[in-house]
């Protein structure tokens, strides 16, 4: 492709380069450049691209496409804002993928994933529609699951893996939309026919300083939709509304009355939900085998991009009927009768309290939650998680999570400093053995939730990112260990 071509959108400010040359790619690490490719300088979270100007000519690059104008000789062209000429470049290059498909956003602190694939199953079942799925657990390519590392992958992976869906024939594209690929524009240049924004509670805060900044880039969604649709029980939800440059419509789980879809007659099960979805004058049973109130509005959230969309209200009820439960998300693991295990995501305050409160509500006998805090990452929250686990469970097993380049113990006394000292609880570092004290120690009607690792199959330690499976540490315990534990 021509270089004036990959240009078409982008503010260019001055030129060297040939604008007629051709370009084989488009790279913004400069030690993957190929001869041929146009190497875009970007300003990162821990390095500065233009650092590399004279390592990607060396290694080939045709031009370089910067915000800072490069010393010497070099062929380059001078745009405001890289990293936004990124994206753009990147959909010119894939011939604008997200034009050919129906693109559904949904953005939140929590409930993003499980919202996210609940209205996957309400296009493919309703519609038969094909879809690609671009997620935290894992990125869907008409069928073809593809693991992943962010929620939303830097702007030319995204406009690749858009192209990949469009080959496959994928009609819809449904995306997780973080606040960082919002604020770091990592979606400029794609264009949502409904977006959905489920709720904010404290996250990210290393990245964005204060919550208000956090919840101004979540609400960046609306500005790039032609719809959208708010959880009116969300604190920030007029915040959102307000911010919005699209009709907006408002969902509610706890029977507000100016909401345009809301719940009713909520039941709860260890084994799902059901509820009474209203629109209006019209009525219909929902059922979802994801247990928990807020799979309620998990639900809701769903429903609203189908009817965002134009799938009537019961043609949504029934999809979600028949969906199943998510990998990660209040998962129930294989165990002995006499308890009850889950492994859930929940690694913010408002996650884990959420959980926590959810398996209370259908436990038996004691609460037990296992947990830890990721390292490299907001510290604030450690204390926060402790004290709510000293709250909401009946016993706290404190753990490591992702220590990543962190000493373990160190954030282990950064959680432990917000639960009271006579709290029950057993600090247990190493995770997998965590896991096995917790089943060797568990008593008859135990629930034991297994908090903030979730879908995940690695722990990422020293900077290493190591196999380890939850569903699999507690499979192997109880087969070694069977008759002690039955």
């Amino acid at each position: 492709m021509k270089l004036r071509e990959l240009l078409a959108e982008v503010p260019v400010q001055e030129a060297t380069a040939c604008l007629d040359g051709d370009i084989r790619d488009i790279c913004y690490n400069s030690r993957r450049v190929m001869p041929g490719d146009l190497f875009v300088a970007v300003e990162g979270m821990k390095s500065d691209g233009h650092r590399f100007i004279r390592d990607a000519l060396e290694r080939g690059a045709a031009a370089v496409l910067c915000q800072r104008r490069p010393e010497g000789d070099v062929p380059y062209v001078l745009t405001p804002d890289s990293r936004k000429a990124l994206a753009l470049v990147s959909a010119a290059f894939f011939g604008h993928p997200a034009d050919k498909m129906c693109m559904v956003g949904v953005t939140g602190t929590n409930g993003k994933t499980t919202s996210t694939i609940l209205i996957e199953h309400i296009l493919e079942d309703c519609l038969g529609a094909k879809v690609g799925l671009v997620g935290t657990i894992s990125n869907w390519i008409g069928g073809q699951e593809l693991a992943t590392e962010r929620t939303t992958p830097e702007s030319y992976d995204l406009q690749r893996l858009l192209a990949q869906m469009v080959s496959a024939g994928c009609q819809y594209g449904v995306m997780e939309v973080s606040s960082h690929a919002l604020v770091l524009d990592r979606v400029e240049g794609i264009h949502f026919q409904a977006g959905l924004f489920t709720n904010l509670t404290q996250d990210h805060l290393d990245f964005h300083g204060t919550v208000e900044s956090y919840a101004q880039a979540k609400a960046r969604l609306f500005s790039r939709c032609d719809a959208g649709a708010v959880n009116l029980d969300d604190p920030w939800a007029d915040f959102m509304m307000n911010q919005a440059d699209c009709p907006v419509l408002g969902y509610s789980a706890e029977g507000r009355p100016e909401a345009a879809l809301g719940a009713e007659n909520v039941s709860l099960a260890a084994d799902g939900v059901s509820f009474t979805a209203r629109r209006g004058t019209e009525r219909r049973a929902v059922s979802l085998h994801i247990p928990g109130r807020f799979s309620v509005s998990n639900a809701l959230t769903a429903i609203s991009a189908g009817l965002l969309l134009n799938i009537p209200l019961a043609d949504c009820a029934a999809a979600l009927e028949k969906s199943q439960g998510v990998k990660g998300r209040v998962e129930l693991v294989p165990t002995p009768p006499d308890f009850t295990m889950v492994i859930d995501y929940a690694h913010t305050p408002d996650a884990l309290e959420k959980v926590l409160k959810t398996m209370r509500e259908v436990s038996r006998g004691r609460l037990v939650a296992l947990f830890g805090c990721g390292g490299d990452r907001d510290a604030t929250k450690r204390p926060i998680m402790g004290r709510i686990a000293a709250e909401n469970a009946d016993f706290s097993i404190v753990t490591s999570d992702n220590p990543r380049t962190e000493e373990p113990e160190k954030i282990i006394r950064d959680i432990l400093a917000g639960m009271p000292a006579d709290a029950p609880r057993q600090v247990i570092c190493d995770r997998p053995a965590a896991i096995g004290w917790a089943i060797a120690h568990h008593q008859p009607g135990d629930v034991i939730v297994l908090a903030g690792k979730g879908h995940e199959t690695y722990q990422e330690a020293n900077g290493e990112k190591r196999h380890m499976d939850e569903r699999e540490i507690v499979a192997d315990y109880i087969k070694r260990n069977e008759e002690q534990i039955i």
